[in-house]
């Protein structure tokens, strides 16, 4: 039963973006605000969807810590959740994307519409200047820079490296850089299809301020992501993670 739930929501998810983003096409020629207000449909019509199909909410914890302007959100990345979620939990975010979702219809469309941020992995250093270049002019229109640090997404409770351009980042925007725990994985896996009733915790944590070091900043970083995720998946009752 869940793998046809899943299959479901799917047709619907995708189903939508086709059919969404053939009508909402016009504002694609106007301003942002337009694009911004179909994308923020489409989110909830999708969560609403994954809740009635799937049986999963999400709740968003620690709005508190979200400064005001401009700031660097660095988030744990277990699933393609919250590479939507961040559209609708923030108010105006920019995300980092491979270039490679810029090329896919509909998505890349409106994903560059929207003035996200399109890296491409194999220019190596010049890629990096043009991220921070990007990231620099976002955080001075008071826009939130949301980058997945690690990489990749990761199975719930498996850690990996930090990849040094949350760095770069931090040091050129000068902002506030506000860690991200979730525990999406367990519902939404990083690679399977099946989708579990559960709800999904989104938790903003305490922001990290400006002008750290690099090995302190790292340091710092990565245990207040990771202590806070795996604190989330002990938290799990087992009924939901089953």
């Amino acid at each position: 039963m869940a793998a046809l739930r899943s299959a479901i929501f799917v047709f619907w998810m995708y189903g939508l973006m086709l059919v969404m983003g053939i009508l909402c096409a016009p504002f694609l020629l106007g301003p942002r605000a337009g694009v911004k207000a179909c994308m923020r449909l489409y989110l909830a019509l999708v969560f609403g969807g994954l809740h009635w199909i799937c049986g999963i909410r999400y709740e968003v914890r620690g709005r508190e810590h979200l400064p005001e302007g401009g700031a660097l959100i660095a988030s744990k990345h277990q699933s393609m959740f919250e590479t939507l979620a961040f559209w609708a939990i923030l108010d105006d975010p920019a995300i980092i994307l491979k270039k490679e979702l810029s090329y896919l219809p509909v998505f890349g469309w409106y994903a560059m519409k929207l003035k996200n941020i399109k890296v491409d992995r194999a220019a190596g250093a010049k890629a990096l200047r043009n991220m921070l270049k990007q990231a620099r002019e976002r955080a001075s229109e008071g826009r939130q820079v949301v980058i997945f640090p690690q990489g990749t997404r990761l199975e719930p409770g498996e850690h990996d490296t930090y990849k040094p351009g949350v760095i770069g980042l931090y040091n050129a925007m000068k902002t506030p850089c506000v860690p991200v725990a979730l525990n999406s994985g367990l519902y939404w896996p990083p690679h399977g299809f099946v989708r579990k009733p559960g709800l999904i915790i989104v938790e903003f944590l305490p922001a990290i301020a400006p002008g750290l070091g690099k090995d302190a900043f790292m340091a710092e970083l990565q245990t207040r992501i990771e202590t806070a995720s795996d604190a989330l998946l002990a938290d799990t009752p087992r009924k939901d993670a089953a």
